[in-house]
């Protein structure tokens, strides 16, 4: 009888430590989740920045370069010859105008229609507000897990036990985020694990 009852405590003990197990597994699945989801946005807006850059300096070189093939000064009707010869002009000036032209190999200037680098930094941060979410409903679960242990005193509990005394057992995805709360909390040290599968409050 003695042995019966033993083999069921060792079967009740490993099952609760694989649950343990399967809740860690899933929580670290659904960080993975997470990173790979900002991942993805991330990558998004760098494609977009890109694209929108690319767009901005080819507008500019189109219109550098219509700029360059029209005349910048209207020929005049009618020019009286001149008798006296022309003074010399530096080199590189137009020999009608006198204005030193232009270089036409220069790169365009597109300092002023880039967007901001604010702005690009904007579009580049991912944002989540169920990530924010989910950050304030663990803190708050937290806290209430450690106001039950502060309550029950020095006593073994099970992760089943917290999580109906808090009012999260009907389900198991909320009993699962309670065992995943109370063994971030052992290795905080905030409480103790008493044995496989149970828990206390912390030495004060």
């Amino acid at each position: 009888m003695v042995s019966v009852t033993h083999t069921a405590n060792d079967i009740e003990i490993t099952t609760e430590s694989l649950q343990e197990d399967l809740a860690r597994l899933g929580v670290q699945k659904q960080a993975l989740e997470r990173e790979l989801a900002a991942v993805v946005a991330h990558l998004g807006s760098v494609q977009r920045a890109l694209s929108a850059l690319q767009a901005v300096m080819s507008q500019a070189g189109r219109t550098s370069a219509d700029s360059a093939g029209a005349p910048r000064f209207p020929a005049p009707a009618d020019v009286a010859p001149q008798t006296d010869p022309l003074p010399s002009k530096p080199a590189g000036t137009s020999a009608t105008t006198g204005i030193r032209a232009q270089p036409t190999g220069s790169p365009p200037d597109v300092r002023e229609s880039a967007p901001p680098a604010a702005s690009i930094r904007d579009s580049l941060a991912p944002k989540s507000h169920a990530d924010a979410d989910r950050q304030v409903k663990y803190g708050k679960l937290t806290e209430q897990i450690l106001e039950y242990f502060a309550e029950v005193g020095d006593v073994d509990v099970r992760a089943r036990d917290v999580a109906a005394a808090l009012g999260r057992d009907t389900d198991s995805g909320s009993i699962n985020a309670v065992r995943s709360t109370l063994d971030r909390l052992v290795g905080t040290s905030r409480i103790r694990r008493a044995g496989r599968g149970l828990y206390r409050a912390g030495k004060s």
